[in-house]
C-alpha cells in the first residue's frame, strides 16, 4: 500500500539508493545555492493565520504537527544546510507505519545507508553507541529499530535548530506579514 507521505526521494530530491557522495554533494551544492531564494518564493502566508503561527513557538511538537509549520521549518533548515535531521525524523515516522516484513527490512536498510552508517550521504549526528545499537537492530529490523536515534535527533532539533528558527528572519517575516494582513 502506498504511503500517504512522499518518500524522501520525492520530498528532498535526493536518491537514497546511491552511495555516490561526490555526485550527491555536487548536486546538493547547486540545489542549496538556489534553496534560499526558492524557499522564500514558495512560502506564502496565504491560508496561514496569526494564531497558528504563534502556536509554533509553543513547542517543536506543535510546529511539526502543523503541515505548513513543518514545511516552513524544513525550508529554514535547508537554508542552513541542516535539514537531514528533520528528513530522518520524518522518514522514521513513516517507517513506523510499515506492516509488511519484507518492506520493513528493505526500507530499514535504505534508512541505515542514507542516514545512520558512518559517512552516509545524509549522515545524522548520533553517538557511536546508538549507531551500534541500530546496526545490531538491523539483524532483525522492526518498527522500533531507529527509535533511539530518532529521539536523539528530535532532541538536537529541539535544543538547536528550533530556537534558531524562532529567532530567524524567515519566521519573523512571516509573523509580521501575517500580522499586517490581519490588521489591514
Amino acid at each position: 500500500m502506498p504511503s500517504l507521505v512522499p518518500a524522501p526521494l520525492d520530498l528532498w530530491g535526493q536518491n537514497m539508493e546511491t552511495g555516490d557522495k561526490k555526485t550527491e554533494r555536487n548536486r546538493g551544492d547547486s540545489l542549496r545555492s538556489q534553496s534560499h531564494s526558492r524557499s522564500s518564493q514558495a512560502l506564502s502566508t496565504d491560508g496561514l493565520c496569526l494564531e497558528e503561527m504563534l502556536q509554533w513557538s509553543d513547542s517543536l511538537e506543535r510546529l511539526l504537527s502543523s503541515k505548513c509549520g513543518m514545511k516552513i521549518f524544513q525550508a529554514f533548515l535547508k537554508s542552513e544546510f541542516s535539514d537531514e535531521n528533520l528528513e530522518f525524523w520524518l522518514v522514521c515516522e513513516e517507517f513506523k507505519k510499515i506492516k509488511h516484513t519484507f518492506r520493513l527490512s528493505s526500507r530499514a536498510k535504505k534508512i541505515f545507508k542514507s542516514y545512520v552508517q558512518a559517512e552516509a550521504p545524509r549522515e545524522i549526528n548520533i553517538d557511536h553507541k546508538t549507531r551500534e545499537l541500530i546496526r545490531w537492530n538491523m539483524k532483525t529490523p522492526s518498527t522500533t529499530c531507529f527509535i533511539e536515534a530518532q529521539k536523539i535527533v528530535f532532541g538536537l532539533m529541539e535544543k538547536d535548530s528550533y530556537p534558531r528558527f524562532l529567532k530567524s528572519d524567515l519566521y519573523r517575516t512571516l509573523l509580521n506579514s501575517t500580522s499586517e494582513s490581519v490588521t489591514v
